[in-house]
């Protein structure tokens, strides 16, 4: 079992402020072992709870720490937490999704070289019964019109999170700007699994990224899936592709990170050994991945 710490928190309960030993060499990704003389790393990472409540940090991360004597310090909360994170220095990597916030975070000098990861979907899902009809419709953008029609309850993570944002774009394509007068609409500002959780109790519709879900959906009976079908395969709404970056945190704006091991992990979680990783993670459980590799260097070795 992974050793590592890990905080599901908010900004308001303050930032990780754990330090960085100094680096080591640098170690190829492929790598298996490490010097036991060498003092061991602390990698802060920020990331997204998407990631941490999949098992996938738990399946991978591991082979990281083993192969660069590293304990990674893991923060999964909201994208938006994790970006602001690294904007006050206070982790060292970002592993997130929200494109066109992480490129503002690097255009403002916050991070460097983001790199593609993986990508999988979202879905919409919402009560078995349900009530407003939306099930196999094409688009999100069409079921999200229906349901606030019909005010049915719409449980939104409401925490600034790449699937919050997510949602708020499908919800502005079709012209619906929900507000807290909207009594269907419930923003309760947690992450994916409790949002999935608060849903299927209502139960009401929702957001999910597919990971969460089929790493969750046993534990939630209330629920079936709405817009997205059951693989991504199956998903024609391209507005529901979700696609994740890594990002080291810039060390001339932000002196204490450290950038070294920082960068060892942009290299190594796109390396084609870890991509075949993700590329494996929970088929053998749930018949399909969790997450697809997206990597320059899986890319070029699967063209």
């Amino acid at each position: 079992m992974l050793k590592m710490r890990t905080w599901l928190t908010t900004l308001a309960a303050g930032a990780l402020l754990l330090g960085a030993c100094a680096p080591a060499a640098a170690v190829p990704p492929t790598a298996t072992t490490a010097a036991t003389s060498s003092p061991v790393q602390v990698l802060r990472l920020a990331t997204t709870t998407s990631t941490a409540d999949t098992g996938l940090l738990d399946a991978i991360l591991p082979a990281f720490e083993a192969a660069y004597n590293a304990q990674v310090d893991v923060v999964a909360v909201g994208t938006g937490q994790a970006l602001e994170l690294g904007q006050n220095g206070d982790a060292d990597v970002l592993l997130v999704h929200a494109r066109a916030r992480e490129d503002k975070f690097v255009a403002d000098g916050d991070g460097i070289n983001r790199l593609d990861v993986m990508y999988n979907d979202f879905i919409l899902v919402g009560p078995s019964d349900d009530p407003v009809g939306v099930q196999g419709l094409p688009t999100a953008q069409e079921a999200l019109t229906a349901i606030a029609a019909a005010g049915a309850t719409f449980v939104s993570r409401g925490d600034d999170s790449g699937t919050h944002t997510k949602e708020k774009g499908l919800w502005a394509s079709a012209g619906i700007t929900p507000t807290a007068e909207n009594t269907w609409y419930l923003a309760i500002g947690q992450g994916m699994g409790e949002t999935l959780t608060f849903a299927n109790e209502k139960p009401g519709y929702t957001l999910t990224d597919r990971g969460t879900w089929l790493a969750q959906k046993a534990n939630l009976p209330n629920l079936a899936v709405m817009v997205g079908g059951n693989s991504i395969d199956e998903n024609g709404d391209k507005a529901l592709l979700n696609p994740y970056g890594v990002i080291p945190v810039n060390p001339e704006k932000h002196p204490g990170v450290n950038f070294d091991l920082a960068t060892q992990f942009a290299n190594w979680i796109t390396s084609v050994e870890t991509q075949q990783l993700i590329s494996d993670f929970g088929r053998d459980k749930f018949g399909q991945a969790l997450f697809y590799p997206s990597s320059a260097a899986w890319k070029a070795a699967h063209p």
